[in-house]
């Protein structure tokens, strides 16, 4: 509701700026330094006072002079030396609030596409993972909120090193057939069997170089799609992929489809890409150098800086493509801009009936369309920077400014563990690594924390909490509430830092029901539930908020400086969401749904709402109750996290 404020504020002194002036400026509002300097700041006047050559404050006192009635301010006060503060109205802002809190935004033109999670189905994922997967997830959520249609895609690579080397540990070390690893595939936890034989294939590398060449072996049947090696790779990267649905799932992520590397090839997807690229002599072939025999992307097409020596090889000398290469393709097929499509079999129908699709080379029936986006998200770390530049630029060198300008690549730093979390989770440190403010997690060398060991840590953790204070409530109910509270904790933990931010996980500080921690909001949305709850465990009914709380009546009560701060605070949803959104930062919102239940918990100290006799007031501070607990389950919501029964 602040921000629809705010939108009409903006076009009411941009059209009399137009008219006054001829000016088409930008109207930016700011927030006051302090609260009682207004809710919102103008600061036109300084940017006018170069072209008019006049001095702001002077400039300032015209517009707050000739603008007159603005729907929803209160009172224009110039401050400063020409910044116009804003009063709103309060008796018309807490009657709109209270009649139009629930609408949803306007939908908005065109479709997002958001890559996210992208975990190599060689193994099970881990922490870093969990980062990737979370920012996606609660992107896609602010951007659903924001109004925007979203498309959810998780792209696997299949055909890639990571599988190939799996592969190898069972073919080659483990001499298991493909009938065997499919009934190992069948067991539990499947992810965490090929994790350890991930690390244990890359120390057997290091010790035997020479075994490099059964890798290559592999990588080559995998992508021929025959022989032993290539059943068994198909075996396990569909196996893992439904481990990986499995653990995001526990965590409230879903996708819409899984595109699948294979598909990229076997469809000649590259193939129609690399024609495009040579017709429009965005490659050329090298005919000496160290990259003699191989298609590259001259350096200057993604570098102002690079030289000759900084090409990019697209297609290596042995004709195998690299997987920048193939990333283009897909990018291509994402704007629909390849002239091709996948096929697409339903795999997985969750609980909720929402179905993930995964690509396939078979022609199936009732399959919705896929890509064709209008913008598209590539979460991705920020390690990646470099070939999401070159991805880009293979647009922008087939002549798709536009679509290349609309490819966003979502970066973001690695997360770690702190060496108390290690201790708890019993990961051997060195030394050296038990003095360092983080531990690295490496799945190559088998260091890190599995995703599904550290929510199972944090569920229990949180059990014997609730265990305590609810002794007496069903073990199942008990249970689910530990699941809410746990995985609300780590995807608020993830999310409250900004993207370029690395991350050192913690349990206590994770998990604590104090300070900037998911489970401190989620308790100030139970709090506020539990106040209308009791209401009606003692007889009592929420009054008719219309009839009783008048614009006259809102501002009788809004006077108090207290509860119109409080208002102001719970009405900044929409505003937190669109920040979000604007600057790619889920952060703000996590930032926002803190501050929300520090406003909620300062009133819930302050204000004894069923005890208070005052009908008009009372009216009020049920209704803020309401609207409270509202706004908390709606931002914990966009975050991902569910307000649990109790705390």
């Amino acid at each position: 509701m602040f921000h629809l404020f705010e939108n009409r504020i903006q076009r009411a002194f941009a059209s009399f700026l137009q008219i006054r002036y001829g000016a088409d400026l930008p109207v930016l509002l700011e927030q006051p330094r302090q609260s009682d300097f207004g809710e919102l700041a103008l600061p036109v006047a300084f940017q006018l006072a170069k072209q008019l050559k006049k001095p702001p404050k002077a400039i300032a006192a015209g517009i707050v002079e000739g603008i007159g009635a603005v729907e929803g301010v209160a009172a224009l006060e110039i401050a400063g030396n020409g910044y116009i503060n804003i009063r709103l109205d309060r008796g018309l802002y807490g009657r709109t609030v209270l009649e139009q809190s629930s609408q949803p935004a306007a939908p908005k033109p065109g479709k997002v596409i958001v890559e996210h999670t992208n975990i190599n189905p060689n193994k099970a994922a881990h922490i870093g993972h969990l980062r990737n997967a979370v920012l996606g997830d609660t992107f896609v959520r602010l951007l659903r909120a924001a109004g925007h249609t979203v498309e959810v895609q998780n792209y696997i690579d299949n055909t890639g090193v990571q599988v190939a080397d799996v592969v190898v540990g069972f073919h080659h070390l483990e001499k298991k057939s493909p009938a065997e690893v499919e009934h190992l595939a069948g067991s539990a936890r499947f992810d965490f069997l090929c994790w350890d034989l991930y690390a244990r294939v890359s120390s057997y590398y290091q010790e035997h170089p020479e075994a490099a060449a059964w890798r290559l072996e592999a990588l080559h049947a995998i992508e021929q799609g025959h022989g032993d090696a290539a059943e068994i790779g198909h075996i396990v990267a569909d196996a893992i992929v439904e481990c990986h649905l499995a653990t995001m799932r526990r965590l409230e992520i879903t996708y819409d489809v899984l595109p699948r590397e294979s598909e990229i090839l076997h469809l000649r997807f590259w193939a129609t890409a690399f024609e495009q690229l040579k017709q429009r002599n965005a490659i050329y072939l090298e005919s000496e150098g160290k990259n003699a025999g191989c298609w590259v992307m001259p350096g200057a097409a993604f570098s102002q800086e690079a030289d000759e020596e900084d090409s990019k090889v697209i297609v290596r000398s042995n004709g195998t493509v690299t997987y920048v290469g193939k990333d283009i393709a897909y990018q291509l097929w994402k704007f629909g801009l390849l002239g091709k499509d996948f096929y697409y079999h339903a795999l997985k129908t969750y609980e909720d009936g929402h179905t993930v699709w995964v690509s396939t080379v078979e022609p199936s029936e009732g399959a919705p369309s896929f890509g064709r986006a209008t913008e598209v998200y590539n979460v991705i770390d920020s390690r990646q920077s470099y070939l999401q530049d070159v991805v880009v630029a293979g647009l922008r060198q087939l002549g798709y400014t536009a679509q290349a300008d609309q490819s966003v690549h979502f970066a973001y730093e690695m997360v770690a563990l702190s060496p108390r979390t290690c201790a708890e989770l019993g990961v051997e440190l060195s030394d050296e690594d038990s003095k360092r403010p983080y531990v690295e997690v490496s799945g190559r060398k088998g260091l890190g924390v599995k995703a599904d060991d550290l929510i199972d840590k944090l569920i229990e953790t949180a059990a014997k909490e609730v265990d305590a204070r609810h002794p007496e409530a069903p073990i199942d109910e008990r249970r689910q509430v530990a699941g809410q509270i746990a995985t609300g904790a780590l995807r608020y933990f993830l999310l409250k830092y900004t993207r370029n931010t690395v991350i050192a996980f913690d349990f206590q500080e994770a998990l604590s029901f104090e300070g900037d921690t998911g489970p401190y909001v989620q308790y100030a949305a139970v709090r506020a539930r539990n106040i209308l709850r009791k209401l009606k465990e003692r007889g009592g009914e929420l009054p008719d908020f219309e009839s009783v709380l008048t614009r006259e009546a809102m501002e009788r009560q809004l006077a108090s400086e207290d509860f119109w701060q409080l208002l102001v605070a719970a009405s900044k949803y929409g505003s937190s969401i669109e920040r979000a959104v604007a600057s790619g930062e889920p952060a703000h919102v996590a930032r926002y749904a803190f501050q929300l239940a520090q406003a909620f918990n300062n009133f819930y100290h302050a204000y004894p709402v069923l005890a208070e006799e005052n009908p008009e007031k009372r009216a009020l501070l049920l209704w803020m109750t309401q609207y409270f607990c509202a706004q908390l389950e709606e931002t914990l919501r966009v975050l991902g996290i569910r307000a649990p029964r109790y705390m």
